[in-house]
């Protein structure tokens, strides 16, 4: 998973891949650091063109998440082609996440394998 800590890095990671999962989190945020590997593991295992990407609210990227509109922790945002396909915050699953980046994945990337 990619850090990101500035608006550029982020900008330059959505502009250049067609599939990006960013998740916002925190380092003193006990659920961000339980599903940060969960949601690598789900891109590795069942996405592999997904790319994804970790932005610390709570310690080196605060000032991007208070431009981004990120106020509560985890956030989880899916980018397809450059535009925000959907979002999660605070409570979510694992399997509502699959759901929602299997039918874009398949548009931009083919069948999922």
């Amino acid at each position: 998973m990619e850090n990101i800590t500035s608006e550029e890095g982020l900008t330059e990671a959505l502009q250049t891949n067609s599939a990006v999962l960013v998740l916002f989190g925190g380092r003193h945020c006990g659920v961000c650091q339980a599903i940060k590997p969960r949601l690598e593991q789900l891109a590795s295992g069942e996405f592999p063109e997904l790319v994804t990407a970790y932005v610390d609210c709570q310690e080196t990227a605060g000032a991007l998440c208070a431009a981004r509109g990120i106020f509560s922790l985890p956030v989880v945002q899916l980018w397809f082609e450059g535009q925000r396909f959907a979002e999660f915050v605070r409570v979510f699953s694992l399997g509502e996440i699959r759901a929602a980046v299997e039918r874009p994945y398949r548009a931009v990337f083919g069948p999922v394998r």
